[in-house]
């Protein structure tokens, strides 16, 4: 199995590459793998348009030695990208149906870690959406799901039900940023090939 050396990680709905996870993950990575290309782009708010940066952004990337990782509609994202690019990926608190639980947040939504920002969601996303959620799954995908069932944004029985041909690791209590990260390090680290 080859070593990770090109990783990419997708923040979730209204976030940032300034979240605790990703900046965590930064952390992780610039201390002990230097030699690891590391990206977290900031997402655009088209589900389209999203995939289409981020395809672009690893288009050189080498497919045997990536993995992404990506927290709740990140984690929606990098489980498709994953059975895309046929690369391993962990999904913490992964949306399963983005389309469904966004539609409530149709236009202006003030962006979590800087109030100040907003990004405006189109109802046309709603379709982009469902465009990527329709697509066929792999029967064994290369996904470590991280599952709170103390998440308080999305469904963990749905998560589990979506993700459960994969690796699963369920989590008693916790919550939808997974406050206690940290304590799943090592797990990560060794499924993305790191370790």
């Amino acid at each position: 199995m080859s070593v990770t050396t090109h990783l990419l990680y997708l923040h979730g709905f209204r976030s940032s590459p300034q979240s605790l996870k990703a900046r965590k993950m930064a952390a992780w990575i610039a201390q002990a793998f230097p030699h690891v290309t590391w990206w977290c782009p900031q997402l655009p708010a088209s589900p389209r348009q999203a995939i289409e940066e981020v395809l672009a952004g690893v288009a050189d990337w080498p497919r045997s030695r990536m993995a992404v990782g990506g927290s709740s509609l990140g984690g929606f994202y990098a489980s498709w990208l994953a059975e895309q690019l046929g690369c391993p990926a962990v999904l913490v608190n992964p949306a399963v149906h983005p389309s469904r639980d966004l539609a409530k947040y149709i236009g202006e939504q003030a962006a979590w870690h800087d109030p100040a920002q907003s990004i405006f969601f189109d109802a046309a996303y709603i379709q982009e959406l469902q465009a990527l959620e329709s697509q066929a799954r792999s029967t064994a995908p290369q996904t470590l799901a991280l599952i709170a069932k103390g998440d308080e944004v999305l469904d963990w029985r749905e998560m589990l039900d979506r993700h459960q041909a994969g690796r699963v690791h369920l989590i008693e209590g916790s919550d939808h940023a997974l406050s206690d990260f940290d304590l799943y390090k090592p797990e990560i680290l060794e499924f993305l090939r790191l370790a």
